[in-house]
């Protein structure tokens, strides 16, 4: 679950629903691909200022549930997670590529809204599970952290 995140000047609780689809909306997700997307996103969350509270893929697009800082704008966001986790799954993934025509992974729209930490969490939780028939969980985040 989210929490409130204590910096040098301010305390802020913001979190994102942001959904990307994959280029030409490919069926590009299998469990090969899910796991190396799962595995990138929680490397994010060791080097960025990122948690992913929420990861769930369907078969043409993906939907987090991030909570991050004020400084990292959504577009800043955005192109963090596109371009690392793009970048990786090309790597681990050759196949994808070919089926993607050589070309981009992700498609360059994206849907973002932001999220309150009191009542609309888990509403959207449950809206990122309805998505889709073929949705698949990949990470939930429900650890407290000691610091």
């Amino acid at each position: 679950m989210s929490e409130y995140i204590h910096k040098k000047h301010n305390v802020s609780v913001l979190i994102y629903h942001l959904v990307f689809p994959a280029k030409y909306r490919r069926a590009v997700f299998d469990q090969e691909v899910d796991q190396v997307l799962k595995e990138v996103c929680l490397e994010i969350e060791k080097r960025y200022e990122v948690k992913f509270l929420e990861i769930g893929v369907d078969k043409d697009h993906v939907h987090y549930l991030v909570q991050s800082v004020p400084t990292y704008s959504v577009t800043k966001l955005v192109r963090l997670i596109k371009s690392l986790t793009a970048r990786e799954i090309f790597k681990k993934c050759p196949w994808v590529k070919k089926k993607l025509w050589g070309g981009e992974f992700w498609s360059d729209g994206y849907y973002a809204s932001i999220v309150g930490k009191h009542g609309n969490e888990g509403m959207v939780k449950k809206y990122v599970e309805a998505q889709g028939k073929d949705y698949t969980g990949l990470h939930i985040n429900n650890q407290l952290e000691l610091f």
